[in-house]
């Protein structure tokens, strides 16, 4: 890897814009590109690239340096995990740091304490520690280090997922059906899809295979009355729309006017009739009340610590905290409480998050089942059987990348009994 002097300061420059972290790393970077628009397509891949390895590894590359800043960072990040020659280096840096970045060439991670092996901040570990062991810790972190793979979403409205496959064939990209989800591709690299033909005529959508997962465990049919709570920027509403065949009513509710205004392009292109786009106050809105016990199926992703999807987004590690996690609960039961009330008897709810912390899944269920007697628990495996998915993790939904090559996701599927 050839690195000039102009790059070596481009990236140093961007660390040390996106460190304090105020807001999350890839909006930093993306207004920085904006501000800078002599940046190269090419250097601007390196900076994204390098920016985010750091963060990855940081916790590991401070415990390298005496002194942290920005330009030891970067140095430390090439030389550990780029693997770059010192000689390389040698007319970028002062006989100094190559004194330094030779010493720190031989040393490696495993000998380091849990925390620094697993890029995890003090308080992460000391609540995993409850219910895993250091090894397990350890290798959950180490899958979380590696960069997330290109996922699409074919809209099944709109194509097949053969016919796309083909396509890109044709066009040289490679690209293979995902194990799990039947609308699910994944690509090897990372091309620019977002110029692609099939992404312009919104016959492919970016969107990770646990995220598509979780419409099938819902399984919404033609004609149902369905609701996307925390919508977003509409993913999963779309997914759910393709499900549905653009038959019933679909609403897709969120608090954010910014994040639904990303979805209204998207929903252009989809080619489905049968969505409607609603801002929303809170989860006790008069819009959503007005629709209590008439719905036939509710998706709950709700808001968490995102700590599943540390390979995309590893600045969370510092953007998250234990009062953070704590109001995260409180807001993740009152919304499911008020997503619940929309069920029909009969009706399914999937109560979701990119989380992998069992206070934020599995007892945010504990105590919704303990004060509403009427719903009862499905096993997520049995429901993925019946959409012919072979996935088997249990009665909830729990995905890792190490096992599954997915984000970190959990998924609860809850009935409300026939009264």
């Amino acid at each position: 890897m050839r690195l000039s002097f102009a790059q070596l300061e481009a990236v140093i420059v961007a660390m040390r814009i996106v460190l304090p972290l105020s807001y999350p790393a890839d909006a930093i970077l993306r207004r920085h590109f904006q501000d800078n628009p002599m940046l190269g397509a090419q250097d601007r891949a390196l900076v994204a690239e390098t920016v985010f390895g750091i963060l990855r590894h940081r916790f590991f590359l401070e415990s390298l340096a005496k002194q942290t800043t920005p330009r030891t960072l970067v140095l430390a990040y090439l030389v550990k995990f780029q693997g770059m020659n010192l000689r390389e280096l040698e007319a970028l840096v002062s006989e100094s740091e190559i004194k330094w970045l030779s010493e720190i060439k031989a040393i490696k991670a495993d000998a380091a304490p849990v925390s620094i092996q697993a890029e995890f901040p003090e308080w992460l570990v000391e609540k995993l520690h409850a219910f895993m062991n250091d090894g397990a810790i350890i290798n959950l972190g180490v899958s979380l280090q590696k960069s997330a793979p290109l996922d699409l979403r074919v809209n099944t409205v709109l194509a097949k997922r053969e016919q796309v496959l083909e396509t890109f064939k044709q066009d040289g990209i490679e690209a293979q059906a995902t194990p799990y989800s039947p609308c699910g591709i994944r690509l090897s690299g990372k091309p620019a899809v977002n110029r692609h033909a099939l992404f312009l005529s919104g016959q492919i959508e970016v969107q990770d295979e646990g995220s598509q997962l979780l419409g099938y465990l819902l399984a919404p049919k033609r004609g149902e009355m369905v609701v996307d709570f925390c919508a977003g920027a509409g993913g999963k509403s779309l997914l759910l729309g393709a499900l549905m065949n653009s038959k019933g009513r679909l609403y897709a509710f969120d608090v954010s006017e910014k994040r639904l205004s990303n979805l209204k392009p998207r929903f252009k292109r989809s080619g489905l009739s049968n969505l409607h786009v609603q801002r929303i106050d809170n989860e006790n809105d008069l819009k959503i009340k007005r629709l209590n016990g008439k719905i036939d199926r509710v998706l709950v992703d709700a808001p968490c610590s995102g700590l599943g999807t540390l390979r995309r987004n590893p600045d969370l590690k510092w953007r998250q905290s234990p009062q953070s996690i704590e109001e995260l609960k409180a807001k993740q039961a009152a919304i499911l409480a008020a997503a619940a009330g929309l069920l029909k008897p009969g009706g399914r709810l999937v109560y979701a998050t990119c989380s992998f912390l069992p206070e934020e899944n599995q007892q945010i269920i504990e105590g919704f089942l303990a004060t509403h007697p009427q719903f009862s628990v499905l096993n997520c495996a049995d429901l993925l059987a019946q959409q012919k998915i072979p996935l088997d993790t249990g009665e909830f939904l729990q995905l890792t990348p190490k096992l599954h090559q997915t984000d970190g996701f959990f998924a609860a599927a809850l009935m409300r009994n026939a009264e």
